[in-house]
């Protein structure tokens, strides 16, 4: 009989150690640098795909990982670097998501390639749901997709809102309405290719944190994309609209598809932003004296830590077997996913301002990172569904019932 282990295999600790290495070296001199400018960090990017970490290849390997470790694992360790940068790197990823979620074979060979390029000519992917009017309410999502026969097109109009890569990505992945009597259930996912007429990019957002992602509106004005860009093809379309129109078949959505495969990946980035604000507090309380003595040896300190590394630990454990359920394809019988990304969430957003707490004055200044990664966390109670969304979907899977 096999000993259960909670260890990291060979494969697991190489790729933690490779990714570790390019954080330390590449992503932490650069961050403070890329989240003053608020751009997109194409140097470091840049770098990332020359080591094969912004690929096609190496996304497909972490994806069919059969033990589900290998995005968190990656999370972890870029998001320890800094998370602007991070998402930089992995935001087309989502994309990328919504592409393996929703559509066929065929397209997932076409499209994913496309979002990556290759060193020296980048492309970027932008997954594009949410709305002025419709975040967490994917239900009143107003984008509209209607079918020209006669020319065996898609014709999309509305306004996406928070869009990583929003604007300047080369595809882009698009969830729209194509039967609004069916609401969420009369949703498809559609890919934009590169250059297509009507769309264009919005207001740019200047956010509290993650300054280094791009984050924008996306309009669609009369954009036309060919019957092929839906995902899943019109056929599995057509089926699906049929049975919801009869009231049977599943109640879920293209954007929730998605984002059931990458909340535990957003879980991983948030214990990474707690594990780095942890390590230079506990670093700092062990060397700043106070009174004659290391402030780790007051007993106020020492708890705080321990507090602090406990989340962090519990917070790991629930994003590994969430991602571990995903890559086997166990049921989510207590929404796994959603508490993973919950804890987790809320953990960066207490760890840092714990390390915040530890260093005092110099924890509020931008000579120590601590305040830039307080900034970051706060981000992960709000994207890929608030802490209030995840509680929501944890207590209406728990108790069976339509909680509002």
């Amino acid at each position: 009989m096999t000993t259960p282990s909670f260890e990291l295999g060979p494969d697991h600790l190489e790729l933690q150690q490779w990714l570790h290495r390019f954080a330390a070296d590449v992503v932490r001199p650069a961050a403070a640098e890329w989240d003053e400018r608020e751009e997109f960090p194409w140097p470091v990017v840049e770098e990332a795909a020359r080591i094969g970490l912004y690929s096609f290849d190496f996304v497909a390997t972490q994806a069919f990982d059969a033990t589900g470790l290998g995005f968190p694992v990656t999370m972890e360790e870029l998001f320890w670097g800094d998370a602007g940068i991070g998402l930089s790197i992995v935001g087309t990823s989502l994309a990328a998501a919504g592409v393996r979620a929703n559509g066929t074979d065929e397209q997932v060979g076409e499209w994913i390639p496309e979002m990556y390029g290759e060193p020296g000519d980048l492309k970027l992917g932008a997954f594009c749901s949410s709305e002025p009017d419709a975040g967490s309410d994917v239900g009143a999502m107003r984008t509209r997709a209607t079918y020209d026969e006669a020319t065996d097109e898609w014709v999309l109009n509305g306004t996406k809102t928070w869009a990583t890569n929003g604007g300047i990505a080369d595809v882009h992945v698009v969830t729209a309405v194509v039967d609004p009597e069916l609401r969420t259930r009369g949703q498809a996912s559609f890919v934009v290719p590169p250059g297509t007429t009507g769309l264009s990019q919005g207001q740019k957002f200047h956010k509290h944190g993650i300054r280094a992602s791009h984050t924008a509106e996306v309009v669609l004005d009369r954009v036309r994309v060919p019957g092929r860009c839906l995902l899943g093809g019109k056929e599995k379309l057509d089926a699906r609209l049929a049975r919801a129109r009869q009231g049977s078949g599943a109640r879920g959505n293209a954007s929730m598809a998605t984002f059931e495969r990458t909340r535990p990946a957003v879980g991983a980035q948030a214990v990474g932003i707690a594990r780095a604000a942890y390590e230079v507090a506990l670093d700092y309380a062990r060397t700043r004296e106070q009174f004659g003595k290391p402030i780790i040896e007051n007993q106020g300190i020492a708890f705080a830590l321990a507090d602090m590394k406990t989340a962090i630990d519990a917070s790991r454990l629930l994003v590994w077997r969430a991602a571990w359920m995903a890559a086997t394809g166990k049921r989510f019988e207590a929404a796994e996913g959603s508490m993973s990304k919950l804890m987790a969430g809320e953990t960066a957003v207490k760890v840092t301002g714990q390390a915040m707490q530890i260093l005092g004055g110099n924890g509020f200044t931008r000579e120590y990172p601590v305040e830039r990664w307080a900034r970051d966390a706060r981000i992960y109670t709000i994207f890929e569904g608030t802490s209030e969304i995840q509680r929501l979907v944890i207590a209406r899977t728990i108790s069976g019932a339509p909680i509002r």
